[in-house]
């Protein structure tokens, strides 16, 4: 399938950002790889910034869609919950992975990662929105503010992802595995002690 030139700038891109990084990637190396003239970048792009928020707008597109393939499942809403954190933090390690730069970025500069990934946390907090929701109707959830919630949650896991896509938390005995499943006890079952224990 042809792309068109708008996708074929952000594709272009995002395999030269991989390569030579963000920095050392100008408005003309684009245009030049995608066999365009620079005056065609411009009337798509306005900046190198503009096209770097496009190419992680289509990379968290990725990730998104597998999240809301959960939401999107018909099973109780902790278990839609406890699935989603843990695609969450594989699809956001396969994306940064993936991207040479944008790992390099992700580790480095922590303004650029909060322009980055403001693109996709209004999403995020929307499809944990749906499963609150869901679960305060199926009686699993006491919410008193679902969007608060969903907000505090998504900034929670986006706190969580460079710790977890390092993994450098082993060295303290918590595994990857360990780390979504306190995470995911924390929040459906809280801190408080339980009445059978």
């Amino acid at each position: 399938m042809a792309l068109n030139t708008r996708e074929r700038f952000i594709e272009v891109a995002r395999q030269l950002f991989a390569r030579k990084g963000v920095e050392n990637t100008t408005m003309n190396d684009i245009a030049s790889a995608s066999e365009k003239g620079r005056r065609t970048i411009y009337t798509y792009f306005k900046s190198k910034r503009d096209i770097y928020n496009a190419v992680v707008e289509q990379e968290t597109d990725i990730a998104l869609s597998q999240l809301r393939a959960i939401v999107a499942k018909a099973i109780p809403a902790d278990e839609k919950l406890t699935e989603y954190i843990d695609v969450h933090f594989e699809t956001m390690k396969e994306v940064v992975s993936r991207n040479g730069s944008l790992r390099a970025w992700f580790f480095r500069d922590v303004r650029k990662v909060d322009r980055a990934r403001r693109i996709v946390s209004r999403k995020e907090t929307i499809l944990l929105q749906q499963i609150l929701t869901q679960g305060v109707s199926e009686g699993l959830f006491a919410i008193d503010n679902i969007a608060r919630t969903a907000l505090v949650i998504t900034k929670t896991i986006q706190g969580l992802d460079v710790p977890y896509i390092r993994d450098d938390i082993s060295d303290t005995g918590v595994d990857k595995e360990q780390l979504c499943k306190t995470f995911v006890s924390i929040l459906l079952m809280g801190l408080r002690k339980r009445e059978n224990e």
